[in-house]
């Protein structure tokens, strides 16, 4: 018996438990003392698990959480950090929290979201059987850097790896070049050029140039953001042909999609395998997510007759996406964090056809990111012509008064703008001016997803974070 190793697990799963106790998740701090008293204790727990890890800008906690859904309809046990305490720390504390006092796994697989900034130290540690990467768009620039820092860490990270297999979106440029010359077995997924019309004009800011050769892309089509089917007309660096593709877009609408989508199976490469889907959630990103965890299976080798049905039942994670509802009205809470996420939020709530109330809770905190001048490129202009639609605009958060100003020069009427700092008093008011059949929409940075969640696990009865 390693004494020092079980002292360590000991000690930690005494703070977890305690944590919990105290109702403050414990998903952390547990995994920091660990490391402080054994500090390669993450390569002895994790080497008895298939790990697949999950990383990228966007979309991390839903795809992980898809992929979750996944391998329980096929009676697979598994472990994941379904809190989203992603970096270091509470990877450390899942794996903790997941053997026994010898280090023994209790499960066979380890479905773990990697922070994108961690990645790169957490392979010093752990390789990955099967990596999943979202994509890359520019987010908080005070934490991660500039865009081509955090592909650069990432292609770092995954050029220590040996055996990983990786997931690619193949309509991301930059996600893509991952793929490229890696020498790595790769499964790509995205859209077909003709599964979805956007009318979104094609803002490229993030990738508008050629990572190979620097000439500006061409699109032979445009879902949002960069993400499309880019081609490079200098170098010849283009879109690869993805294994698991979203053929048509059938149905988007405020609660889910509906998709047709085909996998290439590695056995038969010539040969489609056509399903037709509802993903239980909305949004074109959500359908990304379904299309990364379905592409996951397939490097997984796992048969494809479920996925129908995990992609149908699967949860959300809290906070992306969350429905609550009370007296015949729902509360949605969705997570905002850089530009293209929250546009691709705005651009959801315009398929809304019923009267609505919004908040927007911003916060400046750490984990935010403490630079908000990126909600000036969100594209909150479109609100405007939807004002007949949405009754009241609420800003809460520590930069409340940022908000309802960027909102004034959106061209929203600031008599429909109200700045509510207590959220007690902001839920109070969005509910009550909701009417019964409708929504109530509340968009919180992440620290304030956390402050708001709390407040109304209190009240509805909700799931702890960290379950």
């Amino acid at each position: 018996m390693n004494i020092r190793l079980t002292f360590t697990i000991i000690v930690s799963k005494i703070l977890v438990f305690a944590l919990r106790l105290l109702k403050s998740g414990g998903t952390t701090l547990p995994g920091k003392v660990a490391r402080k008293l054994y500090p390669d204790i993450i390569k002895v727990i994790s080497r008895d698990y298939k790990i697949i890890m999950v990383t990228g800008t966007n979309g991390k906690t839903t795809t992980t959480r898809i992929i979750g859904e996944i391998l329980k309809v096929n009676n697979l046990k598994y472990i994941s950090n379904k809190s989203g305490a992603n970096l270091f720390g509470g990877i450390v504390t899942t794996f903790i929290d997941s053997v026994d006092l010898r280090g023994r796994a209790k499960a066979p697989i380890a479905l773990i979201e990697v922070d994108e900034a961690a990645f790169n130290v957490v392979t010093d540690y752990i390789e990955p059987d099967v990596l999943v990467v979202t994509n890359f768009f520019r987010d908080q620039l005070d934490r991660y850097g500039e865009l081509y820092s955090t592909l650069n860490s990432v292609k770092s990270g995954i050029g220590k790896c040996q055996k990983t297999k990786l997931v690619l979106n193949a309509d991301d440029s930059l996600c893509a070049s991952l793929g490229k010359d890696s020498g790595k077995e790769v499964v790509y997924y995205g859209f077909a050029k003709e599964a979805y019309h956007s009318d979104e004009k094609l803002v490229n800011s993030d990738a508008m140039f050629c990572i190979f050769c620097k000439t500006k892309y061409d699109y032979e089509s445009h879902i949002y953001g960069h993400l499309g089917s880019f081609v490079c007309s200098s170098c010849g660096y283009r879109r690869p042909q993805s294994r698991v593709t979203c053929e048509k877009v059938l149905e988007l609408n405020t609660s889910h999609s509906n998709v047709l989508f085909s996998i290439i199976s590695k056995e038969s490469e010539l040969e489609n395998k056509t399903l037709q889907a509802k993903i239980n959630l909305a949004g074109l990103y959500n359908i990304y997510n379904a299309l990364a965890a379905t592409a996951c299976a397939t490097a997984l080798e796992l048969p494809s007759d479920n996925l129908v049905e995990a992609l149908e039942n699967f949860e959300c994670g809290f906070g992306r996406m969350e429905t609550i509802s009370t007296d015949g009205k729902t509360i949605k809470v969705i997570l905002v964090k850089n530009p293209t996420g929250f546009n691709q939020v705005l651009n959801f709530l315009m398929t809304e056809d019923k009267n609505m109330q919004i908040a927007f809770l911003i916060n400046d905190k750490l984990a935010d990111g403490t630079d908000i001048s990126w909600l000036w490129d969100v594209d909150f202009e479109i609100l405007e012509d939807a004002q007949g639609r949405i009754d009241n605009f609420y800003v809460s958060g520590i930069r409340a008064e940022d908000m309802a100003v960027r909102l004034k020069y959106a061209g929203i009427d600031c008599s429909k703008i109200h700045i509510v700092k207590n959220y007690e008093e902001l839920l109070a008011k969005g509910l009550s001016n909701t009417k019964v059949g409708h929504n109530f929409y509340i968009l919180p940075t992440y620290t304030a997803m956390l402050d708001i969640r709390k407040l109304l696990r209190k009240k509805f009865g909700l799931k702890e974070f960290w379950k």
